[in-house]
Formats: C-alpha cells, sequence, structure tokens
C-alpha cells in the first residue's frame, strides 16, 4: 500500500511540473507574443518592441531556459521518491 502511495504522489509530483511549464509555455508564446504584445510594444529591448522581442527570440530563449529547469526540477522530483536513474 505504501508503494501505492509513493507512485502516486511520484505521479502526482510529476504532472504538477509538467502543469507549470505548460502554463509557462502558453504565457510566453502566446500571451507575450500575440495577447499582449501590444500592451508590451510600450517597452523597448534592444530598439525593438518587446511585444515582438518575444515573438521572435524571447520565447524561444524561454522554452531553452525551460528545458533545463525541466530536467533539473525532474530529477529533484525522481530523488525525492526514489525513481532516479543509476
Amino acid at each position: 500500500m505504501a508503494s501505492d502511495n509513493n507512485a502516486k504522489a511520484y505521479w502526482g509530483a510529476t504532472l504538477g511540473l509538467l502543469t507549470k511549464v505548460l502554463v509557462i509555455w502558453f504565457l510566453v508564446s502566446y500571451g507575450a507574443g500575440i495577447l499582449f504584445a501590444p500592451a508590451l510594444n510600450s517597452i523597448s529591448l534592444g530598439g525593438y518592441p518587446l511585444g515582438f522581442w518575444f515573438a521572435q527570440q524571447g520565447s524561444i530563449y524561454i522554452f531553452i531556459a525551460l528545458i533545463f529547469w525541466y530536467a533539473k526540477k525532474m530529477g529533484d522530483i525522481d530523488r525525492k521518491f526514489g525513481m532516479q536513474e543509476d
């Protein structure tokens, strides 16, 4: 029974992390690039409107950072529940 509880807690933590990553991904790609672009365009970054910058380059940088953050957090979750690879 303890093993079932451990497995449920592990998958709960994994799905929680995945939900966070997908929400950030959505907000950056669709939100900053499309929905909030008019508001962000009042701010300039490197001579370009911030909404344009997010749509063209910023989202890529955020996605790369998300990959590394996800890998680190997933490793932490694996170690916490004894699921790490040796």
